[in-house]
C-alpha cells in the first residue's frame, strides 16, 4: 500500500519525535508546564488552519463520499476538538481569550501556509498528504507514550496521551490512510512521488513544531535580527 511506502520514507523522522526532549518530556511527566501552555497556544492556531485545509479537501472532492468525509471532519474540528481543546487549555490555566488572541509562531506559519498552499494547488490527494502525517504521526506518539510505565497518570500530559492513544483516534488515523490509499492506488510515479514529498515535508515541519514548542520561540532568538 502507498502508506506503507510513506511509513518507511518518514519512519526515521517520526523516531526522532520520540527522542525530542519536548515529546519525551508529556511522556514522563517532566515538561514544564510553561513550554505545554506555548505549544497548546500555537496548536490552536494550527487546529484553525486544519479546518481550512479540510474545507479546501471537501471542495475538490470528485465523489460525494469523499465530500462527506472531508466534511465530517471540518465539522467535528469545528464543534468537538476545538471545543476540547479550549477546555483543556482552560484546565491548564490558559484562557478561551487567550487562545483566541495568541500571536503565531514563524514555525507554525511555516506549516499552516505550506499546507494550504499544497492543498489550494492540487486535488484531493494533496490535501489528503498535507494532513495525514500530523493525524497519523500524533496517534503513533500518544501509542508509544501510552506503553511507558506510570505509577500514575500526570494530572495534565495524561489526559493528552490517552486522547492521542484512544480507539477513536486511531479510527481517525485508519480512515485517512485508508482515504490515501484509494486517491493514490492508480496515480502514476511522477504524481505518487509528489504526494510522499508533501508527506516528508510536513512531516519535517511537525519535528520543527516540537522543537518551537520546547524552546517557546516566536521568531529569530535575538533582539539585533528585529532591529536590524
Amino acid at each position: 500500500m502507498f502508506t506503507d511506502r510513506l511509513y518507511r520514507s518518514a519512519q526515521p523522522i517520526w523516531e526522532s519525535y520520540l527522542h525530542h526532549p519536548f515529546v519525551k518530556g508529556i511522556g514522563d511527566g517532566s515538561l514544564e508546564l510553561d513550554k505545554f501552555k506555548f505549544f497548546m497556544r500555537q496548536d490552536y492556531l494550527y487546529l484553525i488552519d486544519y479546518c481550512r485545509v479540510f474545507a479546501l479537501g471537501a471542495v475538490k472532492a470528485k465523489r460525494l463520499d469523499t465530500m462527506t468525509m472531508f466534511s465530517e471532519l471540518l465539522h467535528s474540528t469545528l464543534s468537538e476538538e476545538m471545543e476540547l481543546h479550549r477546555n483543556y487549555a482552560e484546565k491548564i490555566g490558559i484562557s478561551r481569550e487567550e487562545l483566541e488572541n495568541t500571536e503565531p509562531a514563524a514555525t507554525l506559519l511555516a506549516y499552516t501556509s505550506y499546507m494550504l498552499s499544497k492543498a489550494n494547488q492540487g486535488s484531493e490527494a494533496e490535501v489528503t498528504a498535507c494532513v495525514l502525517a500530523c493525524t497519523w504521526s500524533y496517534h503513533v506518539i500518544g501509542t508509544e507514550l501510552n506503553k511507558l510505565e506510570r505509577n500514575e497518570k500526570h494530572e495534565f500530559y495524561g489526559d493528552w496521551i490517552d486522547m492521542y492513544a484512544s480507539e477513536e483516534f486511531a479510527e481517525l488515523a485508519a480512515s485517512l490512510k485508508e482515504l490515501m490509499n484509494e486517491l493514490a492506488d492508480d496515480l502514476p510515479e511522477r504524481e505518487k512521488a509528489h504526494l510522499e514529498e508533501i508527506f516528508i515535508h510536513t512531516s519535517k515541519l511537525e519535528y520543527l513544531f516540537w522543537d518551537m514548542a520546547y524552546n517557546e520561540t516566536m521568531w529569530v532568538d535575538g533582539e539585533s535580527f528585529l532591529n536590524s
